[in-house]
């Protein structure tokens, strides 16, 4: 689709739903590519709200969303503005709605799921990566893993004696730094209680126990992160869902097939193949889209740079053999050379001075094992496109 062939899609979706639109779309594009739900969102949601208009509320605003998850902070500042202006907040869930995308869905009044939907789990993940480590792809902890580790210790392992639980933990506090275990502890609590907030900020008012319920299903009693929710069991935990109808459906499908040819979401991006068959150490990528946001009044995508090379182990005393294979040609008489051959031979020698380091950084480079890649991502920002057909 072209821009103009989106709208006809939404204005469609709204006229059958009674609502106006907005789509939330973070590519799941893996490794380097892989975009999130984040803060900086939320203020491009709220131009988007304010074209639609805040006095008095609408009716209705549905949210088409698509995201692998992301900040668990944001999903309450996204609720919270769109309810001032709409009242009845609604999500439409084309495909995967994940971690703090399933925490958006947990403060609609309804949440519409396509035959492909899927909700997941709500445990937040921490990146152990040290500050400025570059290895791809980061190194990730999943909260409820810290707690369901202490938790076989006690309750499984059966270990209760107080110097057997110091030393299980501080094998735990050598593998995690202070800060990490520190967040972990935070977000344990934070994303209970915000999982909270949104339950309760739906119009139809659930009862403490059923909130109680779908927290814990939400966060303890899925022991995988990647579990995926479909519609009936998210009915079975108590969420309001309905199944978008067949013509609903078709339209969601369409709608975030295009999404998906325009964010590259099928498009494996193997950055190994790329090096290699360029046959260099490092390239560039420029305006890579990874997110978009978009209603009937205009389209923003989210876009970045990304360079990425070769980390190699450079070894401690490589073996240098450079051969120029430089000499006179068989027979050549240097008595009887040119009264230049000085400035000749300078010429060479400035040749000679510019092949060697290039010889040697090859060599060298021959000789380090490839240990992994490194990359970094610069550049990032929402970017206005325009509104004509032709985007």
């Amino acid at each position: 689709m072209v821009r103009q062939d989106r709208i006809d899609v939404l204005n469609k979706i709204q006229d059958k739903n009674g609502s106006k639109v907005i789509a939330y779309i973070t590519g799941d594009r893996q490794q380097l590519f892989q975009a999130r739900i984040a803060e900086d969102a939320v203020r491009i949601m709220f131009d988007h709200l304010l074209k639609l208009g805040r006095s008095p509320k609408l009716k209705r605003i549905d949210l088409f969303l698509f995201s692998r998850g992301g900040d668990v902070s944001v999903p309450w500042r996204i609720i919270s503005m769109f309810r001032e202006f709409c009242e009845e907040f609604v999500v439409l869930i084309p495909y995967k709605a994940h971690s703090a995308a399933t925490m958006i869905s947990l403060g609609a009044d309804r949440i519409v799921m396509g035959t492909k939907a899927e909700l997941g789990p709500i445990d937040p993940t921490l990146v152990r990566a040290a500050a400025g480590e570059t290895t791809m792809p980061p190194p990730e902890i999943s909260v409820e893993d810290v707690s369901s580790y202490i938790s076989f210790i006690k309750d499984r392992a059966g270990i209760s004696d107080q110097s057997a639980l110091a030393q299980v933990v501080s094998l735990l506090a050598n593998n995690l730094t202070p800060l990490t275990l520190g967040s972990v502890n935070r977000q344990y609590s934070h994303i209970r209680l915000v999982a909270r907030k949104l339950l309760a900020s739906r119009n139809e008012k659930l009862d403490e126990d059923k909130i109680a319920a779908i927290i814990e299903a939400l966060t303890e009693k899925m022991y995988s992160h990647g579990h995926a929710i479909g519609r009936k069991e998210a009915k079975e935990l108590g969420l309001p869902i309905d199944n978008a109808d067949n013509d609903l459906d078709e339209m969601m499908w369409a709608l975030f097939q295009d999404y998906e040819q325009m964010l590259g979401l099928r498009t494996p991006y193997d950055f190994e193949d790329i090096l290699t068959s360029q046959n260099k150490e490092e390239h560039t990528e420029k305006d890579v889209p990874m997110a978009v946001i978009e209603s009937v009044a205009s389209l923003n995508v989210f876009e970045i740079n990304a360079t990425f090379k070769r980390r190699r182990q450079i070894p401690a005393n490589p073996q240098i053999n450079v051969n120029l294979n430089f000499g006179l040609p068989p027979g050549v008489d240097p008595a009887q050379l040119p009264a230049n051959f000085q400035q000749i031979i300078q010429q060479i020698l400035t040749q000679i001075s510019q092949i060697v380091p290039k010889l040697v950084q090859e060599e060298i480079t021959r000789q380090s094992p490839i240990i992994g890649i490194e990359a970094r991502m610069y550049g990032g920002k929402w970017k206005e496109k325009s509104a004509t057909p032709s985007q």
